[in-house]
């Protein structure tokens, strides 16, 4: 039952796995305000809904939901609930959540490193994204996380071309809102193939699958 609504819920949304041309290093994003209807609301309301605070369709309008939606994020992450989407609600707001075109690389990334893992192992996959996200030793940015040189064998071996399956979406979700089952890991290897003796000295908080993570 849980998987079915997961699955509807990606469909809600709108998750494809086709590519977009989305540019992901775009300028900084407008202040938005209840009444505003820039071309950054959609991608706010879509960052809010992914993570399960903004319960309506996107529609690219600043009304009384999207405000209210921004006020429980802002409460949730210790910020000044105004309503308003300013510098700071922006700045935390990226490093917690993803837009549609970083949902669907991560979605992507979780497929081509993890399939055939269990369910927990593909979203541990996805924390591993997140928590560098979060982390001020890596790119600020999703795409800068997964393309940064060597950060991820798939990116190099042509693997993160596939088309992510459902199962990929529905990990990823749970990446964003929050599930990590790493503790925190800021890598994972597989220790019947790595040799490197760097990733065998990070200290190691748990293994899941054929994977072990480490901080």
């Amino acid at each position: 039952m849980r998987r079915q609504i997961w699955v509807m819920m990606i469909a809600m949304l709108g998750f494809t796995s086709i590519p977009l041309t989305t540019t992901v290093e775009a300028a900084a994003p407008a202040t938005l305000t209840y009444g505003s209807t820039a071309n950054d609301v959609p991608d706010l309301q879509y960052r809010l809904k992914s993570l399960g605070i903004f319960k309506e369709r996107v529609t690219g309008y600043y009304g009384t939901v999207t405000t209210k939606a921004v006020e429980t994020f802002q409460a949730k992450s210790g910020l000044r609930v105004d309503g308003i989407a300013g510098p700071g609600t922006w700045s935390v707001l990226k490093k917690k959540s993803v837009n549609k075109y970083e949902m669907d690389q991560l979605a992507k990334i979780i497929h081509s490193e993890a399939r055939g893992e269990p369910h927990k192992g593909q979203v541990a996959v996805g924390a591993v994204v997140m928590n560098r996200l979060a982390s001020p030793l890596f790119p600020k940015s999703v795409s800068g996380v997964i393309f940064q040189p060597w950060a991820f064998t798939a990116v190099h071996d042509g693997q993160y071309k596939l088309i992510p399956d459902n199962d990929a979406y529905l990990a990823a979700m749970d990446a964003v809102r929050g599930w990590d089952p790493t503790y925190n890991a800021l890598y994972y290897f597989n220790p019947e193939t790595a040799t490197s003796k760097w990733i065998w000295s990070r200290k190691q908080t748990v293994k899941i699958g054929r994977h072990i993570f480490a901080v």
